[in-house]
């Protein structure tokens, strides 16, 4: 037999010396914590800006940091790992990861964490693809969609655990300990990679040339579209010379990026796999997951905080019946997949996506915990049939030599374009508030009947209860003010909500574009 067939036949019958399952559940931990960082941080943000003597706005560059740098390394995790080898770049990254998240625990001053952010993101950003390129050489095709349905279990439920997480850490000890917890995981993730992964035979080639063009033009267009879409409510959009400047760099650079990918001899990142249609189709349905996912998951708390009064925790434990319930549906899921197109369980569950984001879109004044926890379970149990089904057919005609490549895009999308579906929902909320309060405004005046019904009817109470008029007249003053906020806050809650929903009804025919035809196990093993 020669050199060269024996290399093929080695490779053809290569399997991981260690159980599948404990590989999958090592590198599905060290994506969690990368998840969860997503979203832990942001009901911390009020008590970082407060102990670090910084204001709001200026202490959420924290988390814009972070999801610039990630942005920018999911990218271009696959040639990092072809360049040190997968297992000893997944190794670093996690190590790295714990560095810098007890870094940014210790941090003293806003700037400090900005830069530990920073170094979170950058080595966060190679545990997820790396993660899901180890699961695909590890599992057989026939056995991915059970593999997929624990990778979804971490990747859906760590952004519905972060702030619930995240609130009971701040409410309870320190904003500090969102940082901190990261530590005694990262250790354990780490030994056991160490132990249980390895390469397999067709990861074991480094790329030498480093690929200096492609990692600036892909650095500087997906960073600065995450800056624009970031900051771009703070500093007024297009009105900020800023804003324009990040907006035209990012596009530039994303251009750029593109044709350089599709020209230079040796990229860093292949385009070729978007040739395969299922998954060129699969990843913008994935990325669409991404948007639904992240934007949801954090309007939700945002509202039951800002709006509702709750506390962190609070507010957070919302989300968590939904993860229950998600972790139920995926094995169910799992077994429909063998039995129904997989492309008709992705189109319903972009439907039920659409019609759990038109239901939640009835925020009244006396919504209450039960109605939150009702609409998110509504909302999760949608994701139950979009990730594993999408995931599983993305892959399932891929060649096993472009997992790496294709790991790293599809990664990529889901949480590029959910960290910008975040901005963006934000945005939308306090855009449309702003809107609604100028509309508002207009009515709130003493030439209108109703306007003054009210303020009268309220003093009357007030008085009724031994308040003095001028008392009286002060306490109907704010009394009707905060009615007028809060009736606002629901009006832009509730546009938003029906938004996302036009967004996922929208989606569903994009799902038809997938293959209905691809045969059960072997390379095209997902599309039934």
């Amino acid at each position: 037999m020669s050199d060269a067939a024996s290399a093929n036949h080695d490779q053809d019958n290569w399997k991981p010396k260690a159980n599948p399952w404990l590989i999958a559940v090592v590198v599905t931990l060290g994506a969690f914590m990368e998840v969860l960082d997503t979203t832990i941080i942001n009901v911390a943000l009020p008590h970082i800006s407060g102990a670090l003597g910084s204001s709001y706005d200026d202490a959420t560059w924290a988390l814009t940091s972070y999801l610039v740098a990630n942005g920018i390394v999911l990218t271009i995790s696959s040639w990092l790992g072809k360049l040190f080898g997968r297992k000893r770049y997944f190794l670093i990254c996690i190590a790295m990861f714990t560095v810098s998240s007890f870094l940014c625990g210790l941090s003293t001053s806003l700037p400090m964490l900005i830069v530990f952010r920073l170094m979170q993101g950058f080595f966060g950003g190679g545990l997820q693809p790396n993660q899901q390129s180890i699961i695909l050489d590890t599992f057989p095709p026939e056995k991915r969609g059970a593999a997929f349905g624990l990778t979804a279990i971490a990747t859906i439920v760590a952004p519905i655990l972060g702030p619930l997480l995240g609130g009971y850490l701040v409410d309870n000890y320190s904003w500090r300990w969102i940082f901190y917890v990261n530590v005694p995981f990262g250790l354990l993730t780490l030994f056991g990679v160490s132990v249980l992964v390895e390469d397999p035979p067709w990861e074991r080639q480094k790329r030498e040339k480093v690929d200096v063009v492609g990692i600036a033009l892909i650095s500087l267009g997906l960073g600065c579209l995450e800056v624009m879409c970031d900051r771009g409510e703070d500093d007024d959009w297009f009105g900020s010379p800023f804003i324009v400047w990040m907006a035209v760099l990012g596009v530039a650079g994303t251009v750029g990026a593109v044709i350089w990918l599709l020209k230079a001899k040796n990229p860093l990142l292949n385009l070729a796999i978007f040739k395969d249609r299922n998954f060129a189709v699969g990843t913008f349905l994935m990325a669409m997951v991404g948007a639904l996912l992240y934007a949801s998951a954090i309007i939700v708390p945002q509202f039951a905080q800002q709006v509702l009064g709750y506390t962190a925790t609070v507010s957070g434990r919302v989300l968590a019946p939904g993860g229950a319930v998600i972790i139920c549906l995926i094995p169910i899921v799992g077994r429909m997949m063998g039995f129904i197109q997989v492309r008709n369980l992705i189109a319903f569950g972009f439907f039920i996506m659409g019609f759990a984001m038109f239901f939640s879109a009835h925020l009244v004044p006396t919504t209450n915990y039960g109605h939150l926890v009702e609409y998110r379970i509504f909302q999760t149990a949608a994701l139950a049939f979009l990730f594993v089904p999408i995931s599983t057919v993305a892959y399932s005609t891929l060649p096993r030599e472009l997992n790496s490549d294709a790991s790293s895009m599809f990664s990529m999308s889901r949480n590029y374009v959910g960290s910008l579906a975040i901005s963006l929902a934000t945005s939308a909320i306090t855009e449309t508030q702003q809107k609604r309060q100028n509309y508002i405004a207009h009515w709130m005046s003493p030439y209108h009947d109703n306007y003054q019904q009210y303020l009268s009817t309220v003093k009357q109470t007030a008085m009724n209860y031994g308040m003095t008029s001028s008392a009286a007249q002060q306490y109907a003053t704010y009394n009707l003010y905060q009615t007028f906020r809060q009736q606002i806050a629901m009006l832009a809650y509730n546009q938003t909500f029906m938004e996302i929903g036009i967004i996922a009804f929208c989606t569903v025919p994009f799902c038809f574009l997938l293959s209905p035809t691809a045969k059960k196990g072997g390379n095209e093993g997902g599309a039934h």
